[in-house]
């Protein structure tokens, strides 16, 4: 897969979907802890991987030292990807929360740097958007003056343990990649609302699912559901135009980089 230029491969930006779990076992009168390092993207990146495609991966433990801090930095990429990764993690990197330091706004430098012309991504996630109990609270931040849906400001969550399948209003758009309007059903969704200039592709009822707009010069897309278990659930993680699909998202976000 060739970059918007034809001079080599999109290059990503792909930033979250990793966690530490801390558990703590009771048996009868003795407990135990342990404690457990996971991340949830391995077979998006592994498909992004056959596509071509050069992926820079930061996890959520290492935003603070690895995202980037300038514009320049980020014009080392055609499309940055967030997914279930919340907002305090970008505004309060180690200088400024550990010990007091003026830094820069990265998600300001992220809103600038889609307005002139990058590609920008949010996929669904307990930690996107708004988030489980509003923590994730992107609504809030200046990122959300380029993404193409506004955020509610509590938590946003739609479960659907019984399965809710996309309906499409616009099948043949680009940003799908000719794949079938037919998505295996998924479990469920953050809630937004599409801007009026956006265009919104599929929905589950009448809450959007995938919406795209421009921004400035740049574009932005908002999977409002996941790439990964559990609102992802296997079939679709293992649905034959997964691969096609995010390919497809990608590469329409990264098309207005020069």
């Amino acid at each position: 897969m060739s970059s918007t230029d034809g001079a080599g491969p999109l290059r990503v930006l792909f930033a979250g979907e990793s966690w530490i779990k801390h558990t703590i076992h009771m048996k009868g009168f003795d407990q135990f802890h342990n404690t457990e390092y996971e991340e949830g993207a391995g077979e998006f990146l592994a498909a992004l991987d056959r596509e071509g495609f050069d992926v820079t991966y930061v996890r959520g433990h290492e935003i603070s030292s690895r995202f980037p801090k300038t514009i320049q930095e980020l014009d080392r990429f055609d499309v940055v990807v967030l997914s279930d990764i919340g907002s305090n993690s970008f505004l309060l990197p180690d200088e400024t929360f550990q010990r007091s330091e003026r830094s820069a706004n990265r998600l300001a430098l992220l809103r600038d740097w889609t307005r002139a012309g990058g590609g920008l991504v949010m996929i669904g996630g307990y930690l996107s958007f708004t988030g489980i109990d509003g923590k994730a609270r992107f609504g809030m931040t200046p990122l959300a003056d380029v993404l193409p849906v506004r955020m509610l400001d509590h938590d946003d969550r739609i479960e659907e343990s019984e399965g809710v399948k996309a309906d499409f209003d616009e099948p043949t758009h680009p940003v799908l990649g000719g794949t079938p309007a037919e998505w295996p059903p998924l479990l469920g969704y953050n809630r937004v609302i599409a801007k009026p200039d956006a265009t919104t592709i599929a929905r589950a009822g009448e809450d959007p699912l995938l919406v795209v707009g421009q921004a400035g010069e740049g574009r932005s897309v908002a999977f409002a559901s996941d790439l990964a278990p559990h609102w992802a659930p296997p079939e679709f993680v293992g649905w034959a135009h997964y691969q096609k699909l995010w390919a497809s998202i990608l590469s329409w976000a990264a098309g207005g980089r020069p």
